[in-house]
């Protein structure tokens, strides 16, 4: 069974910021087990917790059930990582990650464009990933770099195509809230440049959907299990757009 595919709550952009009542023994142990978030800028064990920095939002976005603790740290929005500890019990437990947002039609745009650079454990199950969100997010477009473990992703194959810059298996579904549209690039990285308006001028062409206003994109870790506490960590992360 695709593991994407079973029933249950998922994410939406962006979350409402909530508390989550941790104990003093359970935070210190988080930060303790994270050391880079030591020397950070900021850091964050709540669920919900933001940072804002030079016109992106970083965001801890622990969304899904059954989660184990996660602290967020970042330096800038460019430079940001996370200590996890959740269960493999199955089903996405979070998306760290840092966003931009654009908010214009594509018609509108002559160039967006991303780069990254991560280093990412070797165990666990995630992948990284850009989720890009358009038209006040009726449609999601998800650009997986690499993955590590038992993740898949919504919907079924519907092609593979060489757009933006690399060549993907393209999946097609829908989360009941709204659709999806998932890009798998066919061998993992760790760095790189995306084409992001290429990429979705080509959702366009096949009649997906029409000249949507680009919203957010985002960037991060949508992570399924860490057994143990594994870091994540983005040591650099832009989008230029005009």
């Amino acid at each position: 069974m695709n593991p994407r595919n079973d029933a249950r709550e998922r994410k939406t952009m962006p979350k409402p910021a909530r508390a989550l009542v941790t104990s003093f023994a359970v935070a210190a142990a988080v930060v303790a087990a994270a050391p880079a978030a030591h020397a950070a800028t900021w850091s964050s064990s709540d669920r919900w917790a933001t940072w804002s920095n030079g016109g992106y939002t970083v965001r801890n976005d622990v969304w899904g059930s059954g989660a184990g603790p996660q602290t967020i740290w970042a330096n800038s929005s460019s430079n940001f990582g996370v200590w996890a500890d959740h269960p493999d019990t199955g089903g996405v437990k979070s998306y760290p990650h840092s966003a931009k947002a654009v908010n214009k039609k594509l018609s509108a745009l002559g160039r967006v464009s991303s780069s990254f650079d991560v280093t990412r454990p070797g165990s666990g199950a995630y992948e990284t990933a850009y989720d890009i969100w358009t038209n006040n997010n009726a449609y999601e477009t998800m650009l997986w770099m690499d993955k590590q473990g038992a993740v898949g992703p919504l919907g079924s194959k519907q092609t593979t195509a060489t757009v933006g810059g690399h060549t993907w298996d393209v999946y097609k579904g829908s989360n009941g809230s709204n659709d999806v549209f998932s890009f798998v690039r066919t061998s993992n990285t760790s760095s790189g440049t995306v084409d992001v308006l290429a990429v979705l001028k080509w959702i366009q062409s096949k009649g997906w959907f029409g000249d949507v206003t680009l919203g957010e994109v985002q960037f991060g870790f949508e992570i399924t299990a860490a057994g143990g506490g594994l870091n994540f960590t983005t040591n650099s992360y832009s989008v230029s757009s005009s």
